[in-house]
């Protein structure tokens, strides 16, 4: 019985980091491929994302379907209307360049590093393609 629970209680787990470090939409998905959700790390932080589904491309390429670019939204929560642009500021990061890694530095403590999936707009899809991972910076 005691083994069973022990399988029961890291099977949950499993399905637990998997769901805050992915989200799948449609078939389509993104993730936060490093840093790994929990990790201790150092500032400057490297943030790498992979896709499933869609394509990255530059925002300059414009508005196509199944096609864009990540934004990594640090210590925020996700925007509450999908239907307008992702702002840019210090915790809202546009990778419009189409990459899918970045370099942000992070003072030390705890922080939540979510990526946003967008359009060449910087509209994000609905359901949102988002992925999350907490890390703390040392």
């Amino acid at each position: 019985m005691k083994k069973v629970f022990i399988l029961f209680l890291v099977t949950l787990a499993s399905v637990f980091s998997l769901s805050l470090s992915t989200a799948f939409a449609g078939g389509n998905a993104v993730t936060i491929v490093q840093p790994a959700n929990g990790a201790t790390v150092s500032s400057p932080v490297k943030v790498c994302m992979g896709v499933l589904g869609v394509e990255v491309e530059p925002a300059k390429k414009g508005v196509n379907d199944g096609k864009g670019h990540h934004h990594i939204l640090v210590n925020v929560d996700l925007p509450k209307d999908l239907s307008q642009g992702i702002g840019k500021d210090a915790n809202h990061i546009h990778m419009g360049d189409g990459s899918s890694c970045k370099e942000i530095k992070l003072a030390k403590g705890k922080h939540i590093i979510r990526t946003l999936f967008a359009q060449g707009n910087h509209v994000p899809y609905n359901p949102p393609l988002t992925a999350t991972v907490v890390v703390n910076v040392e």
